[in-house]
């Protein structure tokens, strides 16, 4: 039972996503990480690049280290605890490292908005939900792109990243890396005031997902094979293949790119990059597929990663 135990939280996990989504952020974990990384950049965020490094890196090591005795307590005390009892703790605690229906939720939101015809709606849900740029100047293709792109993105931040750090480390791995990719989130910007003190979380964001992103990647071409042709599933492997180097993060191009392959579109932001550059433009229905893909992606990455789980729990009881 106990090799079976991490395999049945994951999956717990995953359906109490589906149903209920995320919770309030009162009672969410990450808004509390949040809340504290917020603290602690207005009060240490001083001085020259140096402290303001030295700072950053503090709170990374400090915040990963308390987020995994944390993890860990919670995983060590659920032994003691009746079997079901034990899976539906840690499926709660599980659960707030990733959401997929949020995500879902929020590019829906979007297509909505561009149905109606409603570009400032449009943008401000992109604004809001899925992207930091500008977007004051999109129009309708462009806030399509942005939000393809930010759901290809996420697939792997906001999913397939979480769970597989889960199956490879617990709880611990994986609220360490929801908090450090919180962090990032927050922090990782080329401000003056940002640069330095947030560089440590960027860099570090940067190599927990090396292998999330290019696994996300591959599981995206196995969905779109799902319902796409093999004509369809050589355009997306040619695309992630000669794009994914495009974007200036190390890892987003990869789920990026063999997304735009997959849904035969070309994501492009305007003066950075373009991924799919032989294909037409994309639509809010293109945003809908997006959409399909996410969710095939995320039962796919499930699938896999509980058996992932499963086998750590034989081979490490």
């Amino acid at each position: 039972m106990i090799a079976a135990q991490g395999a049945m939280v994951l999956a717990l996990a995953f359906l109490i996503d589906v149903v209920a989504g995320d919770p309030p952020n009162r009672f969410h974990p990450v808004a509390w990480m949040g809340s504290a990384i917020a603290w602690y950049r207005r009060t240490l965020n001083v001085g020259g690049k140096a402290r303001r490094f030295f700072s950053g890196l503090v709170l990374i090591a400090l915040g990963s280290t308390i987020v995994a005795l944390i993890g860990w307590s919670i995983q060590h005390g659920c032994q003691e605890c009746p079997f079901a009892v034990s899976i539906v703790v840690q499926a709660l605690i599980l659960k707030c490292a990733f959401s997929a229906r949020s995500l879902s939720r929020a590019a829906k939101f979007v297509v909505g908005a561009l149905d109606a015809g409603d570009i400032p709606l449009a943008r401000q849900q992109v604004a809001y939900h899925l992207v930091s740029r500008d977007v004051s100047s999109l129009e309708a293709s462009d806030l399509s792109a942005a939000t393809i792109e930010s759901v290809a993105e996420n697939s792997s931040d906001s999913i397939v990243a979480p769970l597989l750090y889960f199956a490879i480390a617990g709880l611990p791995g994986a609220l360490v890396y929801r908090f450090v990719n919180t962090c990032d989130a927050m922090l990782g910007y080329r401000t003056e005031q940002l640069e330095w003190f947030g560089k440590p979380a960027a860099r570090f964001d940067d190599l927990l997902n090396l292998l999330p992103s290019r696994l996300t990647a591959a599981i995206m071409l196995l969905a779109g094979s799902c319902w796409g042709t093999a004509h369809g599933v050589r355009r997306a492997c040619l695309v992630w293949w000669r794009d994914h180097a495009l974007t200036a993060s190390p890892n987003a191009g990869h789920p990026m790119s063999a997304a735009a392959g997959v849904l035969g579109v070309q994501l492009e932001k305007q003066g950075h990059y373009r991924l799919g550059a032989d294909l037409p433009r994309p639509s809010a229905s293109t945003i809908v597929h997006s959409i399909k893909l996410l969710w095939i992606t995320s039962a796919i990455s499930v699938a896999i990663l509980s058996a992932v789980t499963w086998t750590r729990g034989l081979l490490w009881p």
